[in-house]
């Protein structure tokens, strides 16, 4: 038999792996994964996360896995040489910097780099307007993506053999973190959604908004390090769906459309490169943005003096996970409250969060700041009390990850400056008046209007 290279990178499982099952089928397989050194500057809980998953993955492959540090391009086409390999496969990569990777060691290998599936439901790039055009707005992307369908979990072929003998680099160290990081290895996510479609589903409509409740599936990690394909979950949701009352069907159909967004962004991202880093329109053309100060490092250590924003940002730098509402709502305060430009908050959390997907992420943020696709718009500005009080009635999600206020009883901790002695643990005074902030960014909102 032949052997087969798959490099693993957004990818990490075996289970429902197109590009696995592809090279399984044309021979022996060696599973590669290579260590980027510019991954090295990651936060605790990113690197803690890969690290785990790679971890799993070694062990899924009955420790085949060979792990090598360099650029791919050059370790790939050496271990093509030292192997004897008939080609690389891999998932196919969307992004703008893995298209120009991949294109990198495309043109340095002397065998194929064979791309087979992607990390996605349907490929970016698939769904489109009749006319040929990209989607630029949610609703109808969702619809046609929908109409459009998606394949069936891919099996691998049972008589599969790993290549084994091969020299590799020891594995490295997660760093210790105080995140559960059960749900980055493919065993864990995989226990993880069974659980949460048979025990918690039923209320993701009515749940997931709430930071104080475990109402999400927390699978975001998983598929960012690609521990569990998108298309295993969607098959899951059809296969219980018929044995659902129509109260779960509307959960399950929610869960179904907030895994469309995620193909929605990647569509976007592939079509709009440029939109990684930039706005991806232009209606706040001409915006005027504060540098970061004293502000953004408050905002950045979660010492603003809001609590539920507070709580967000010490989630995040804890955990490396953060509510998507909680995400929502710190990312409008850094924006519209302290007037900096949503790319600086968008690396703050993609150099934190375990699941920090750069098409999700950036679009996420463009979308409270305004800019992007299906923006908010700009004048709505999200109160980060009323929000609190909202999503943490009782203000239990604060008093977790703001000790400094556990002493604060009921939703009395979202205003703690209106408690005698609430302030008396350390916690912060309020570093700005959120209305005459609200106010400057819509002051600054005319002034864009004015010039077009």
């Amino acid at each position: 038999m032949s052997t087969q290279i798959v490099w693993f990178r957004r990818d990490l499982r075996v289970r429902d792996h197109p590009a696995l099952t592809a090279a399984a089928e044309a021979g022996d397989v060696l599973p590669v994964f290579i260590e980027d050194p510019a991954f090295d500057d990651a936060g605790a809980a990113r690197l803690a996360a890969l690290r785990t998953a790679l971890r799993a993955l070694h062990a899924a492959t009955d420790s085949a896995l060979v792990v090598r540090r360099g650029s791919p391009e050059q370790v790939l086409k050496a271990l093509a040489r030292e192997t004897g390999a008939d080609a690389v496969h891999v998932s196919g990569e969307t992004t703008p910097l893995g298209r120009r990777r991949d294109g990198r060691v495309e043109a340095a290998l002397d065998v194929p780099l064979i791309a087979t599936g992607s990390p996605y439901a349907v490929s970016p790039g698939r769904v489109r307007k009749g006319d040929g055009d990209p989607f630029r707005v949610f609703t109808p992307f969702s619809r046609a993506w929908l109409a459009h369908g998606w394949r069936a979990p891919a099996e691998l072929p049972p008589a599969h053999r790993w290549v084994r003998r091969i020299d590799s680099d020891p594995l490295p160290e997660p760093p210790e973190v105080t995140a559960d990081l059960t749900w980055a290895s493919e065993e864990g996510a995989l226990e993880r959604w069974q659980a949460f479609l048979e025990d918690d589903i039923d209320d993701y409509d009515e749940h997931r908004d709430r930071a104080d409740l475990d109402g999400t599936s927390r699978l975001s990690m998983a598929l960012k390090l690609g521990a569990v394909h998108p298309r295993t979950l969607l098959a899951d949701l059809d296969r219980v769906a018929p044995r659902r009352g129509k109260p779960a069907q509307r959960s399950l159909k929610r869960f179904q459309t907030e895994l469309a967004w995620r193909e929605f962004y990647a569509d976007v991202l592939f079509h709009n490169p440029r939109s990684a880093w930039h706005d991806y329109g232009d209606q706040l053309q001409g915006m005027p943005y504060d540098e970061p100060g004293d502000g953004f490092e408050a905002w950045r250590q979660g010492r603003t003096g809001f609590p539920f924003v507070d709580a967000g940002m010490r989630q995040l730098l804890e955990e490396g996970w953060m509510h998507n509402r909680v995400r929502m709502v710190t990312a409008s305060f850094l924006t519209k409250d302290l007037h900096v430009w949503w790319p600086i908050g968008a690396r703050h959390f993609l150099q934190h969060l375990a699941d920090g997907d750069l098409a999700s992420n950036n679009h996420g943020w463009q979308w409270t700041a305004g800019t992007g696709t299906d923006a908010s718009p700009y004048f709505r500005v999200f109160n980060p009390v009323l929000q609190g009080q909202r999503f943490d009635p009782q203000g239990d999600y604060v008093r977790r990850w703001i000790p400094e206020l556990r002493h604060v009883p009921g939703a009395a901790v979202h205003e703690p400056w209106k408690v005698d002695g609430a302030l008396a643990e350390g916690y912060p005074q309020r570093i700005l008046d959120h209305k005459a902030e609200r106010e400057e960014a819509l002051a600054r909102l005319e002034s864009v209007k004015r010039l077009r």
